[in-house]
Formats: structure tokens, C-alpha cells, sequence
């Protein structure tokens, strides 16, 4: 699980391993194995850094 900071500044926790893409448009949006998306604060490489270091 990685923390997350939607736009309205809520952090989520979120299972990396559900995560199916992750794309800047330029927001940030998380898209899951399950079909939810997330608009997030972080950008791709912090989210690839945090996936790693847990994963």
C-alpha cells in the first residue's frame, strides 16, 4: 500500500498492486485493475519511486 494525496489535499492509501496505469494529462491520474480512477497530487516518478520501494 502507498499513500496518495488526492486533489482536495485527502490522502488515501491505495494498493499498488491493483494500480493497471498510472499517466500525467498533465494531472496525475491512477486508473485500477477494478476500473476507479484517482486524480492525484504526485506526479509519475514520485509514484513509481513509492511503488518500488514498497514493491
Amino acid at each position: 500500500m502507498i499513500y496518495v494525496t488526492l486533489l482536495g489535499g485527502r490522502r488515501i492509501l491505495l494498493n499498488e498492486k491493483l494500480i493497471e496505469t498510472i499517466e500525467e494529462t498533465p494531472d496525475t491520474v491512477v486508473k485500477t485493475t477494478t476500473g476507479k480512477k484517482y486524480i492525484v497530487m504526485e506526479k509519475v516518478d514520485q509514484l513509481y519511486d513509492m511503488i518500488n520501494h514498497h514493491g
